[in-house]
């Protein structure tokens, strides 16, 4: 009677752990599927922008039927909106995380281009704020999106460090604390630029940045 006790607890545990490896499974072919709707949506926004997409495109893309598209996101909208989240959101985490007020404050912005050159414009992110501008003012739930997710985010945790940094003495004036939108500037004119008139005068992103910290803090000593 123990044994049959035993064999049946075994042939349970191994129903239950087969069941619960099945969950697991169907829970990662899911991810998989949402990553790559999310792979091919980004693919045909950026090659065909916003308004022009088709779910159609974006499920032939992904390898997917379209209505599998409609198992993870409601319409192309709020397809476009989780791109945003998934690409941008864990940068805005990190600079929000950041431990600002313990370094210098050119040290902070530095940090920030650093961020935007190796994380944004070295990546497929670029593409996401280059539709952004382009096709914002067309589709204002889009660039609403965008401002919730990204810059109501990171403006106040910038202002609040620059506000410091003049109380502090790091900055000779108040500009910069009431206009951050002052430090990303350059950036959103690489993008522009870039998406423009790369292949005929192409930026150095890198250098653009550098030069601009130059104009607002003074050129680094060569030592």
């Amino acid at each position: 009677m123990v044994d049959d006790l035993s064999s049946a607890g075994r042939r349970r545990a191994g129903r239950a752990g087969r069941a619960a490896g099945g969950r697991g499974t169907r829970a990662a072919r899911r991810d998989e599927r949402r990553a790559a709707i999310l792979a091919a949506a980004l693919e045909e926004f950026a090659a065909r922008g916003f308004a022009a997409t088709r779910l159609d495109d974006v499920a032939r893309r992904a390898g997917v039927a379209k209505g599998t598209i409609y198992l993870h996101f409601r319409d192309k909208e709020s397809l476009f909106q989780e791109l945003v989240r998934a690409m941008l959101s864990p940068l805005v985490g990190t600079i929000e995380a950041a431990a600002l007020r313990d370094l210098p404050i050119r040290a902070v912005v530095e940090m920030i281009v650093d961020l935007f050159v190796n994380e944004i414009y070295g990546t497929r992110r670029k593409d996401v704020i280059r539709l952004i501008i382009a096709e914002g003012s067309r589709f204002p739930r889009l660039a609403e999106v965008y401002y919730r997710e990204v810059i109501a985010r990171v403006l106040p945790v910038m202002r609040a460090r620059l506000t410091l940094a003049v109380e502090r003495g790091e900055l000779p004036h108040d500009a910069l604390a009431r206009f951050p939108q002052l430090l990303v500037a350059p950036a959103l004119v690489a993008i522009i630029w870039n998406a423009l008139f790369g292949r005929l005068a192409p930026l150095d992103v890198r250098e653009l940045m550098r030069a601009h910290l130059d104009v607002l803090f003074g050129a680094r000593s060569a030592t």
